[in-house]
């Protein structure tokens, strides 16, 4: 059961000892130093990541920047576009809180669930493509649901870039860190990450709680994702970021924003 929004705000303003980062022979792996009892989910983690040779996709030192922030915030809610090699890694950094992983391609979600049956996740389908980039960014300044303060994502049919057809649980959540490393959009049929970025910011602003939304974007040295993001997530909630990961910390809409823009 997902934990509530309320109980959200509470839990993810404690400060807890998570695990820390050592890093081993591979220059990319890493595996959680337990500095307290660990979980069955720590503990699987750990034997996965100390046994495999398979890395996680991003580097160590992009890993860490979201690392950090998790380690001030965890257990809260998180949710993560993409599931992979990574995805074990994510869901025991924030052991205790509610982790939700979204991946478009049925043949990898069956693949990735097989060896990690304990992950919380949901194949979903995104109704865009990556040759419709530009297309769908004209046509979003055109439509009034797009634009706040009437931008929404649940059954929002009007908007192209709204998400209108997840999982029920990912909008009765609010989502106190997301992060965007999915879908794929490296060839141009692929479903792109326009959508993603654009509801991600959609959610960010929607946040009832107090505090921001930690919202972490990767492959930005890709021209759809740098784009989408400075009109969606904002340069000036840029705080962060390494390698090819950037670290967006967005605040709730107050309602004194200027109509007809996100940034």
């Amino acid at each position: 059961m997902a934990n509530s929004s309320a109980q959200s705000n509470d839990s993810c303003n404690r400060a807890l000892n998570p695990p820390s980062l050592r890093q081993t022979n591979h220059p990319l792996k890493f595996i959680p130093v337990l500095q307290q009892p660990s979980s069955d989910e720590l503990r699987s983690a750990l034997l996965h990541y100390a046994t495999s040779p398979i890395v996680p996709q991003q580097t160590l030192s992009e890993i860490r920047v979201s690392f950090d922030v998790l380690r001030r915030r965890s257990p809260c809610n998180f949710l993560v576009f993409g599931l992979g090699h990574d995805s074990p890694m994510w869901s025991a950094f924030n052991s205790g809180g509610t982790t939700l992983f979204l991946e478009e391609d049925p043949s990898w979600f069956q693949s990735v669930l097989r060896k990690s049956p304990s992950l919380r996740a949901h194949n979903v389908r995104y109704p865009t493509k990556l040759s419709e980039a530009d297309e769908l960014m004209e046509s979003y300044r055109k439509e009034p649901e797009c634009i706040p303060p009437k931008a929404r994502l649940r059954d929002n049919r009007r908007c192209r870039l709204a998400l209108a057809d997840l999982p029920g649980e990912v909008y009765k959540m609010e989502w106190d860190l997301i992060m965007i490393d999915a879908p794929k959009g490296y060839f141009a049929e692929a479903p792109g990450r326009m959508g993603a970025i654009y509801s991600a910011a959609v959610m960010a602003r929607e946040r009832k709680g107090e505090g921001f939304t930690d919202v972490f974007l990767h492959d930005v040295d890709r021209k759809v994702e740098k784009k989408f993001a400075m009109e969606f997530l904002c340069k000036k909630y840029l705080v962060g970021g390494s390698g090819r990961l950037w670290h967006f910390r967005i605040p709730r809409a107050s309602g004194n924003e200027t109509a007809g823009t996100f940034c």
